[in-house]
């Protein structure tokens, strides 16, 4: 008798598919606040949950900032899926935000 396998009702993201992000901020000064806005309403639109994000607030952790070569705030940077990529500034420029992250196909 040949096994079946189950059926993944919701399998969600492919580990592959799915964006990892970081987006190194300098706590509420105004360029950054605007960036997680910004960022925030690309991922709710474009993502659909495809996405990790962690944010840094160089303020608060200088050192991590200065090792992964953060000079400038607000800076985001894509881990995965290959290529990385790092866009800079308050992230207001949708077309050049959805092209490094990879997902400029995904414009409305």
């Amino acid at each position: 008798m040949a096994r079946r396998k189950p059926e993944r009702k919701d399998a969600g993201p492919a580990p592959s598919s799915l964006l990892v992000m970081v987006l190194y901020i300098a706590e509420g000064g105004p360029n950054s606040v605007q960036a997680v806005a910004n960022l925030h309403a690309i991922c709710e639109e474009q993502l659909a949950g495809n996405f990790t994000l962690e944010v840094i607030d160089v303020l608060a952790s200088p050192q991590r900032a200065l090792a992964d070569g953060i000079v400038v705030t607000p800076s985001l940077v894509k881990t995965s899926p290959s290529p990385s990529a790092r866009v800079i500034g308050n992230l207001s420029d949708r077309g050049s935000v959805l092209r490094a992250l990879g997902i400029a196909a995904r414009i409305q």
